[in-house]
């Protein structure tokens, strides 16, 4: 497994760099298969003094034949900064492990409709109109105090099952997850609801 560490904004000593590949030995129980083939460790280091507490972040990547494993963490100096950082991506890993035991067992996945059901309806209330005029975020023209879009992305779209969708969400350490369902085509999201629950929305593309 090749270790990459690098710094933004400073320089890395050779002991951290061995201090990393110490940390890493955790990890290496969630990869009995041996998939991993890099971890890409980047450290960051904060000037400003009024942010002290963030001083250093950590971000690693995992680049395996499956899907990429990410966590970051920021602390007051980059050695707690990894520990978090790991912390994370370990506790990462060992969901991901869990949950598939869990979906090959007897649960799946909460459907939007059925995690819905029992809420109570609430009246629509709807705002007076205003006469603020229209101004531009990014690609989108926004009227008054709307929300503001400051990044804008557009990734490729594989294929894939609900259950490669849960299982890549847990690895990025989102609680939703955008991607197109193989057995319809239709863009679907998944999310974490609680616990181990998760509800599923799907778009219907149709004319």
């Amino acid at each position: 497994m090749e270790i990459v560490v690098n710094g933004r904004n400073s320089e890395i000593s050779e002991r951290f760099r061995e201090h990393v590949e110490e940390k890493l030995l955790r990890i290496d129980k969630y990869d009995t298969r041996q998939k991993i083939h890099r971890v890409e460790v980047e450290v960051t280091h904060e000037k400003n003094p009024r942010q002290h507490d963030k001083a250093a972040k950590v971000e690693m990547t995992l680049r395996s034949r499956g899907p990429a494993v990410r966590a970051e963490a920021a602390s007051t100096d980059q050695h707690s900064a990894l520990d978090a950082a790991i912390d994370k991506l370990e506790s990462r890993l060992r969901r991901a492990v869990d949950r598939k035991r869990i979906h090959h067992g007897q649960r799946g996945p909460t459907s939007l409709s059925a995690a819905t059901a029992e809420l109570p309806l609430e009246p629509i209330v709807e705002d007076e109109p205003e006469d603020d005029f229209p101004s531009k975020a990014g690609p989108i023209e926004v009227q008054g105090d709307s929300p503001l879009v400051v990044r804008e992305k557009t990734h490729e779209a594989t294929p894939m099952t609900l259950e490669q969708a849960m299982y890549e969400m847990e690895l990025v350490g989102h609680d939703f997850y955008l991607f197109l369902e193989k057995d319809s085509m239709r863009p679907s999201v998944v999310y974490l609801r609680r616990a181990y629950d998760y509800g599923v929305i799907h778009l219907d593309v149709s004319p």
